[in-house]
């Protein structure tokens, strides 16, 4: 069961967060500088579009990740609360600042918006990226790595 729970977190991360990781990263340019024909604009939509449905299916990220750590028994370990503490930081980031960004965006593009919006979804995929490594990692982990 816990290769099983392992599985389906694993692939929930890859397919959930990547598509979010590369939407939001895109969105800000087509935003920031819309085509004379509308299609920035189109395609600025399209991928927050994007966003907004991984969201929702990214919740499952967590949730399967909290039953695979309750199985192994690592849901005290300091390497999986950080994870779950900057996960949570992730989260509050796209449903906080970078949906309701890209959706001000859609209203009008500004420079200085698009370039807000950008910096935080940098931030975004960094918090990301270093939960990844931590959940490869696994520092002080006794389950081995």
């Amino acid at each position: 069961m816990t290769k099983l729970l392992l599985s389906v977190h694993v692939l929930a991360a890859i397919l959930a967060i990547g598509p979010i990781a590369v939407a939001a990263s895109m969105f800000p340019r087509c935003a920031r500088t819309p085509a004379e024909d509308g299609e920035g604009l189109q395609t600025a939509k399209v991928l927050h579009r994007i966003c907004r449905g991984y969201t929702v299916v990214g919740i499952a990220v967590p949730v399967f990740g909290v039953a695979t750590g309750a199985r192994l028994g690592v849901l005290t370990d300091a390497w999986l609360l950080v994870s779950i503490v900057l996960t949570a930081a992730a989260a509050a980031l796209l449903v906080l600042a970078i949906l309701p960004g890209q959706q001000r965006l859609l209203g009008g593009p500004e420079k200085a918006g698009a370039a807000r919006l950008a910096m935080v979804t940098g931030v975004f995929n960094l918090l990301w990226a270093v939960v990844v490594v931590l959940m490869i990692v696994r520092p002080g982990s006794t389950t081995g790595a």
